[in-house]
């Protein structure tokens, strides 16, 4: 395969616990062959192309749990891997105040042969990762998804800080966002900014729910983590509660 084209990296494959890290927009490279998707720098470094801060919490966070991480590696401009092919979000031609020149006008062939070489190998990788990760322990695998959002989108600010979303199983979601509230931290709320009607579902449920898995994607807005120092101080933050909501509703928080 064209290594400009390859869509999936694997950290820590083989890592013992029953959990999968994944991170779909964790990069904002465009294969050379697109010509840059005919944005400038400032739409190629913003976050239309991908999660700002989001690698930065996910790989430390999945080395802490010791779960391995499934990370993309190219622009959510190019397919936005949680969207299914039919979406049009999928390949945006437009993505809030960018036009995604390189996008417009792809007939059904075009945005089939991007689905292809960009979202099945990715959707494949994963789906070895996860059943691997059962093979080992022997029940069904958490997933959990690290996304970062814009604290102000299409002109309107948003006050919540940290967002957890689900769709059909919302337990551990509510679980998590219950011990972060607690904590008095940050906004924490479920399925904001977004939520399944929103239609960015689609890795929870083709990787979770359609498989009874437990899943939870975790939204953190993005000043919040959009240096390393920033980034690292949230993953602290985090671990704690997530160790907590992932070890059930009866585990107590850590001293």
């Amino acid at each position: 395969m064209d290594d400009d084209w390859q869509t999936v990296e694997v950290i820590g494959a083989g890592r013992g616990a029953p959990l999968v890290v994944v991170c779909e927009h964790a990069a904002n490279r465009i294969p050379a062959s697109l010509d840059g998707l005919g944005l400038d720098a400032a739409a190629r470094a913003s976050h239309a192309a991908w999660d700002i801060g989001a690698v930065d919490v996910a790989a430390p966070l999945a080395r802490a749990l010791d779960a391995p991480l499934v990370a993309a590696r190219i622009s959510r401009l190019v397919f936005d891997l949680n969207r299914p092919l039919e979406a049009a979000s999928a390949i945006p031609e437009r993505s809030e105040v960018f036009d995604v020149p390189g996008n417009r006008g792809l007939d059904a062939a075009a945005r089939q042969e991007r689905h292809d070489r960009v979202a099945q190998p990715f959707h494949d990788r994963l789906a070895e990762v996860m059943a691997a990760q059962e093979r080992q322990a022997g029940t069904p695998v958490t997933l959990l998804t690290i996304h970062s959002f814009t604290p102000v989108f299409d002109g309107q600010p948003r006050a919540v800080e940290l967002g957890f979303l689900h769709n059909a199983d919302g337990n551990l979601a509510r679980r998590a966002c219950a011990i972060e509230a607690a904590r008095g931290t940050y906004d924490a709320r479920v399925n904001e900014p977004y939520g399944p009607a929103d239609g960015v579902g689609h890795m929870l449920k083709i990787h979770g729910d359609d498989h009874e898995r437990p899943a939870l994607m975790l939204e953190i807005r993005n000043d919040l983590i959009d240096t390393p120092d920033r980034a690292a101080a949230m993953t602290d933050h985090l671990l704690p509660m997530l160790r907590q909501a992932l070890a059930g509703p009866d585990a107590k928080a850590a001293e």
